[in-house]
């Protein structure tokens, strides 16, 4: 079986690549899309956490040396955050020590450099099938729960009906819970910049998503950050008033 009979299967995974090395990146992702999964690509390490946390994925296939965030850092942030998306490493160094730092930093499978696309194909193969979607995708926050396959919200026992728009916010602040984002980084994230930045629509987003979190009486958990942005908290740790 050819790695595109073996990538049908699972060609709906999205994996993302974050692999400072351009042309390796490029070889990478093709032989990825080969398999019929969808490929991200990202060159910074800084620029992979963000991706990797505001973004759904099956797989994350993470270079060790990274400008910016190497990908121990990468791996334990996202291990931190309780974000169970299977992590391939990739490394020049082979020796002992660094495949235990890796794996010690939560990731579930090391690969060292040069290696053969095969062996890549088979590992890659391996990781997505113990993938249990429904776990990795669904987020939750205190007694919030979104999930993004089923596009369905629930605070408690309660189900929240959102619009399209509503649903992407409240997204991208459970992806970054306990994170101050911006309006700049919201509308950029949430509008594809189409927003205008001279407009209050963030606000007024913000405020309809609220109501409806907060509809039977359940504590805030969306906060404004004075001049800044918003940020997402669980409700027991977030403060009683209001803001």
């Amino acid at each position: 079986m050819d790695d595109r009979d073996a990538g049908a299967a699972t060609h709906s995974a999205r994996v993302l690549v974050v692999e400072d090395e351009v042309r390796l990146a490029a070889l990478v992702s093709k032989h990825l899309t080969d398999m019929n999964l969808s490929v991200r690509v990202e060159h910074h390490g800084s620029a992979g956490l963000e991706v990797a946390l505001s973004d759904p994925f099956d797989l994350i296939i993470l270079d060790v040396v990274l400008p910016g965030l190497d990908g121990f850092a990468i791996c334990r942030e996202l291990r931190r955050r309780n974000m169970t998306v299977p992590i391939l490493m990739l490394s020049a160094r082979g020796v002992t020590e660094d495949r235990v730092r890796g794996l010690d930093s939560g990731a579930d499978d090391y690969l060292t450099k040069p290696f053969e696309f095969a062996e890549l194909s088979a590992r890659v193969r391996a990781l997505l099938r113990r993938q249990t979607p429904a776990a990795v995708l669904t987020l939750t926050v205190g007694d919030l729960v979104l999930d993004p396959v089923g596009r369905s919200v629930q605070r408690g026992p309660r189900r929240v009906d959102l619009t399209q728009k509503e649903f992407a916010l409240l997204e991208y602040l459970m992806r970054n819970v306990d994170q101050v984002l911006t309006r700049a980084m919201i509308g950029e994230r949430v509008w594809d910049f189409t927003w205008d930045r001279m407009t209050n629509v963030i606000d007024v987003y913000v405020n309809h998503l609220r109501r409806k979190l907060e509809d039977a009486g359940e504590p805030r958990m969306i906060h404004a950050v004075r001049g800044v942005g918003y940020v997402l908290r669980p409700a027991e740790a977030a403060d009683d008033r209001h803001t």
